[in-house]
């Protein structure tokens, strides 16, 4: 089990950047698949961004593509998601999520048991 907490979260204005971090607790971060997601008000949690354990694959939904970049540092037990060119669509309480260790990378919500406590993101028009 890990412990996620985000960090970096706020208000931008449209067309801005934020970084995200997710720093996790214990020694075995390296053996989780790890993502992003995010849910907005009145709607469903949604995936954004995952990463394999070992970073050599990342995933994104369609909206986020050419937009938002997922990394991992395994030395330093962190998860990021670089968030650039932001919309106001993108508002939204972001968390991290860790999959069952030394599995493959999901995309449902469901699949993830241990999250992260969340960040706002809120982007002006």
């Amino acid at each position: 089990q890990v412990q996620l907490v985000e960090s970096g979260g706020g208000l931008v204005q449209s067309g801005g950047s934020l970084r995200l971090s997710c720093a996790a607790s214990g020694r075995t971060f390296s053996t989780y698949p790890m993502a992003w997601f995010r849910q907005a008000p009145g709607k469903e949690r949604e995936f954004v961004a995952a990463i394999s354990r070992s970073a050599d694959r990342t995933y994104y939904v369609d909206s986020v593509k050419g937009r938002f970049t997922i990394s991992r540092d395994n030395d330093k037990n962190t998860l990021h998601l670089q968030m650039n060119s932001l919309k106001p669509e993108d508002t939204a309480v972001y968390y991290c999520a860790a999959a069952p260790a030394y599995g493959s990378v999901k995309y449902s919500p469901g699949q993830y048991d241990m999250w992260g406590p969340g960040t706002r993101v809120t982007v002006s028009s």
